[in-house]
């Protein structure tokens, strides 16, 4: 009888270096054993050759309950396999309402449970309507992080968390040890550069931009860190895509705050001169999509490790959501699941950076950041088996071929140079290379590891 229930072989990325003519031993869903030239037998044998063998990615910024009927968590695993991604981690403003209670996320682990395809963490967040008291419920239920707002992107859905309240979550929160993120928009700001160019006639497609200032963003993401400071909570500034915003980080951090930052693989791979010029409201992210000399900054910053991870933001809108003249009128985000990857390897090797960086800032950091590095984001023995293979293949994008809800693209066109071959999470076969093969609630629903109930 073989030793394993899997053998995959190929070149594996680790976080700190690249193991050439590698193998990995899985059983019973976990990595049992690695090493290096001739692979062992197993029961399943999966010979990448040239292939990269990286862990599976974790996108700690999905939203997949944004609009009621069009995608839903289920769905979303569908594309996340497709795209190497193993965990979602789901933001809390579903549509119509966000979770904020100990029932709400309970019925949203349910879902979880019956429909995924892939293993998935949850945020929870606070309202007016369950007040902050449901901060207790929710980390006792599992949540492995909380989102708040500085700007109402929708009544209800999406509020703004006004300073004295953010102040009292984070204070609330900080025991825990879980993550406070906050969408980083002042909102005042925001909505007076809106009427002044809605006045004015002023809404085309690169109105957008020129209404979201780099200041909108840079007070809301100083304010965030100094929430921190005050609270001693980890403050996370959930899509930066300003270089001072990392200037920012980098000076709490070294005045001893626990201050994290995330960029999303739009604002390092797309700049408005070409694309939002090209695509329109397609590209209308908050925040904007910035200027190529914006982006080029952003690079600086990963190349130097200064990033705590990069995410997609993915959310399936339909392009009835995006197809008004008027640009603010019009919704903002796009679907990233199957380009996090692919781009972000892509964007790697056009500035240099090796494949470990990779294998940082989509799968160990996140993994860390959410308290779910105890069984993800590496390929060390005792991980769960969650196993991408990345082909070397330069092709361009084409979302027509997309299991998302949506079949359209940002990245149309746009030139990659990985392709994800194959998806393994817990050492089961999710995606081909052509299609999903396991099936709707093999995934699982994940609880931070420091506070997962003890073993007796």
């Amino acid at each position: 009888m073989s030793e394993f229930d899997l053998v995959v072989s190929g070149n594996i990325v680790d976080a700190d270096k690249v193991v050439k003519n590698g193998w990995l031993g899985v059983r019973n869903g976990k990595v049992a054993a690695r090493g290096t030239g001739r692979a062992p037998q197993g029961r399943q044998m999966h010979d990448a050759g040239g292939s990269w063998i990286l862990p599976g990615a974790v996108d700690g910024q999905v939203h997949a309950g944004s609009q009621a009927g069009q995608e839903g968590l289920g769905h979303a695993s569908r594309a996340a396999a497709a795209g190497g991604i193993t965990v979602m981690v789901d933001m809390p403003y579903d549509d119509p309402e966000p979770v904020a209670s100990r029932a709400q996320l309970d019925a949203k682990i349910a879902e979880v449970e019956r429909d995924c395809h892939v293993d998935v963490g949850l945020f929870g967040t606070l309202n007016d309507k369950h007040g902050l008291q449901a901060a207790a419920g929710l980390i006792e239920g599992g949540v492995c992080a909380f989102k708040f707002s500085t700007f109402e992107a929708t009544p209800g859905r999406f509020p703004r968390v006004e300073e004295d309240q953010l102040y009292e979550a984070f204070r609330l929160i900080a025991p825990s040890g879980l993550v406070c993120g906050v969408h980083n928009q002042m909102q005042e700001l925001t909505r007076k550069n809106i009427a002044r160019m809605l006045e004015q006639g002023d809404t085309g497609w690169d109105a957008f931009m020129r209404a979201h200032t780099p200041l909108i963003e840079n007070l809301a993401t100083a304010m965030i860190y100094e929430i921190g400071a005050e609270t001693g909570a980890r403050a996370h500034a959930v899509h930066v895509s300003t270089s001072r915003g990392f200037e920012l980080c980098d000076m709490y951090r070294r005045a001893g705050h626990q201050a994290s930052i995330e960029t999303c693989i739009q604002y390092l791979m797309l700049n408005h001169e070409e694309h939002s010029r090209r695509f329109g409201a397609k590209t209308k992210h908050y925040p904007p999509i910035r200027p190529q000399a914006e982006v080029d900054l952003l690079w600086t910053h990963i190349a130097r490790d200064a990033c705590t991870f990069v995410s997609s933001d993915h959310v399936s809108w339909g392009l009835e959501r995006k197809d008004n003249p008027n640009i603010f009128k019009n919704a903002s985000g796009g679907p990233g699941l199957e380009t996090l990857l692919p781009a972000f390897w892509t964007g790697c090797e056009e500035h240099g950076i090796g494949p470990s960086m990779v294998v940082r800032q989509l799968c160990r950091n996140p993994a860390r950041h959410f308290l779910l590095d105890d069984r993800k984001g590496a390929l060390d023995v005792g991980m769960d088996a969650d196993i991408v293979i990345v082909a070397p293949e330069h092709y361009r994008y084409d979302p027509a071929h997309s299991l998302s809800a949506v079949q359209w693209s940002s990245f149309e066109g746009r030139e990659f140079t990985a392709r994800v071959a194959a998806t393994y999470c817990r050492g089961q076969l999710v995606f081909d290379g052509a299609g999903i093969v396991n099936q709707a609630g093999d995934g699982t629903f994940l609880r931070p590891h420091s506070l997962r109930p003890r073993a007796a």
